[in-house]
This record gives C-alpha cells, structure tokens and sequence, in this order.
C-alpha cells in the first residue's frame, strides 16, 4: 500500500532566517528592512532555492548572510553587474540586489545605470542613508550640500544625486521610494517591485543611528510625517497633511500646495498615474530641503512604472533565431573571427 505523501507546509518569515548573528549596530534601520523582506517572501510563492540575494559591499550587503536562501556577497559597487549575469544564465530565478547609496551610486554609478537601461527582471533594493557607514562615517553621493562628515570637515560642496530621477534618467522600467520607520508600506513596495516584470528600483530611506542619525527623522516621525510626506497611490489625488486638507496642484508643469475647500476642491487636484513618464519626473524632482519654508512634500510609493522587453527574453530570442537559421555554433570560427589572415 502506498503511502499518502504529506502536503508541504506554507513557509513563513522563519524559514527565511537563518542561524547567523545578526551584526549591524543597534538601533540601525537595515534590521527593519531585513524583517520585512524575510515577511514578504513566503508569501511570493516561490522556492527558496529559486531566490537569490546578490550585494556589494557596505552595512546593508551583510543581508546574504542573513537570508535563508542562496546569495553572494560580492564586490564593491558590481552587484549589479554579478546580478546581470547570474540572470542571464539563469533567468527562471527570482534575483534580488542589496546595496547601499555608496556601493551603488558611487564605484557602482556605472553599472546601476545599464542594469536598469538594460531592464534585467531583477530587484535593486537601494538603501539609503546618505552616509557611508561601514567605513565609519565619509559623506556620500547622496549626502547633502554643507554636510560635515570624517572626509568633509569644513562640509561637503558635492551637489547630491536625488536616486529616483537618475533611475528615471537611465530609463528604469520601475521606480519606487519608501522608508525603514513604515513596515507597512516597505512591504507594499516589495510586492509591488517583485510583481514588475524587469528592473525594479526601490529606493529605502534608512536611518544610521550611529553616523547619521536622524537623517529622515523629519519623514519619520509622528509630529512631522503626515505634514512632510506625500504618498502615491495610482488613480487617486495628491493629497497629505494630518487633517488631509492639502494637496497637489500643477500650474503648467510647476507643481504647488493649495488647501483643499479653501483655494482649490479636490477635483482641481494632480491625480497620480504611474504610467506618465512625463510627471514621474516632476514628482522626482519634489525633493526640496525639509527645512526651508513653503517647500512641496516629499513622495512615497511607486513613482513610474512600465511595460518593456527583458535583456534576458530578448537574449535568448536572439540565440534561438540565431540556432534556428544557421545551426549551433563554432566557438573556434568565433574567436577567430574575421579579422584574421595567414602568413605563408
């Protein structure tokens, strides 16, 4: 008689944790960011065996170790590249990159960029702190003008990169923002960027209590959130504030904050599409400094998102075609090429 076999058992956050010590400093945002991500993946409804985390180097690229999947630590700012190549050798399975704001827009600004021109069905999780942590606390590409670090005594005269609007400038197929403080709303956006067919890129605010506390404290705390903080939802208005009375409002291509019922209704309002590539950009470019008075909020949630081919798809259609008409390969006459002649 045959013996029934046992059903598998659904996974949990669990399953995805492993036995090693968790080692980032107390208090530090990226132990958020790794409980969500460890939530959200059993509920993808794929293998473990079939999930990857790739990063580089820096605080957050401890997350392989961390994760009870396969993964790679690899080198500085080439995640991305490792990333780009591990799915094109093996596009069935699900590719997930952790990097910081240094190790991918600094030594790693190159190859962030084509992996999203690229469009690669991958996840980039991009956290940033704008700061370098690990190597104690030098300004980074994403530190703000005047700021005073180990390697910028007198402050920083750098000009920061603002993250969404240079993955909207490399033609990303998908951007995102969300923060550490907001459980919630980080595991939204990882559904939502793991659902996306091609390159998601999500950008995490993730507070470093120890080198640059405070960071995003105006995003994250009660007193100042709902005042400072505009979250996207598709379809619906710009609206923010604790009482929900203000909102959005374009004047030609410039966007302004009006109080709804006083100077406009909410049918005056900017209804967020995430398929306009056009106000993507103006939604990006809301990144005024917190601190100077009369400044728009900031956004939250899925800024763009669209349909484009996949590098790997578009690979092994082109191998295939290729096969299809003239056969397999010969890797000698390739090497050679023809640019070769004989001697006599």
């Amino acid at each position: 008689m045959s013996e029934i076999a046992t059903p598998p058992q659904p996974l949990t956050a669990k399953d995805f944790a492993t036995d090693q010590e968790v080692r980032w400093c107390p208090g530090c945002g990226d132990y958020s960011i790794l409980a969500q991500v460890q939530k959200v993946m059993p509920t993808l409804g794929i293998p473990k065996e079939n999930i990857v985390i790739v990063s580089g180097i820096g605080c957050s690229s401890r997350f392989p170790y961390y994760m009870n999947t396969y993964g790679m630590h690899s080198i500085h700012g080439r995640a991305t590249a490792v990333a780009s190549g591990l799915k094109a050798a093996r596009p069935e399975l699900s590719v997930w990159i952790v990097s910081g704001d240094g190790d991918s827009l600094s030594i790693g600004g190159n190859h962030t960029i084509h992996l999203l021109r690229r469009n690669f069905d991958v996840n980039l999780l991009l956290f940033n702190n704008q700061i370098y942590g690990l190597t104690k606390g030098q300004y980074s590409p994403t530190s703000e003008e005047k700021k005073v670090t180990k390697s910028t005594p007198f402050g920083s005269i750098d000009h920061p990169f603002n993250p969404a609007a240079l993955a909207m400038g490399a033609d990303a197929s998908f951007v995102a923002r969300t923060m550490d403080r907001d459980p919630k709303h980080m595991q939204a956006m990882l559904l939502r960027a793991q659902a996306h067919k091609g390159t998601s890129f999500l950008e995490i605010y993730q507070n470093c209590n120890i080198f640059n506390d405070g960071a995003f404290e105006i995003f994250t705390e009660k007193g100042s959130k709902a005042e400072e903080i505009l979250f996207l939802e598709q379809g619906k208005p710009l609206i923010f504030g604790a009482a929900a009375n203000k909102g959005i409002k374009l004047d030609g291509f410039k966007p302004v904050v009006v109080e709804i019922g006083t100077n406009a209704s909410v049918e005056d309002l900017w209804v967020h599409d995430e398929k306009d590539f056009y106000k993507a950009q103006i939604l990006t470019r809301m990144f005024d400094d917190p601190r100077v008075q009369g400044h728009l909020p900031r956004p939250f949630g899925v800024f763009y998102q669209t349909e484009r081919a996949c590098y790997e798809d578009g690979m092994r259609l082109q191998i295939e075609d290729i096969i299809a008409k003239k056969g397999k390969g010969d890797l000698d006459k390739l090497l050679k090429g023809n640019e070769t002649w004989t001697i006599s």
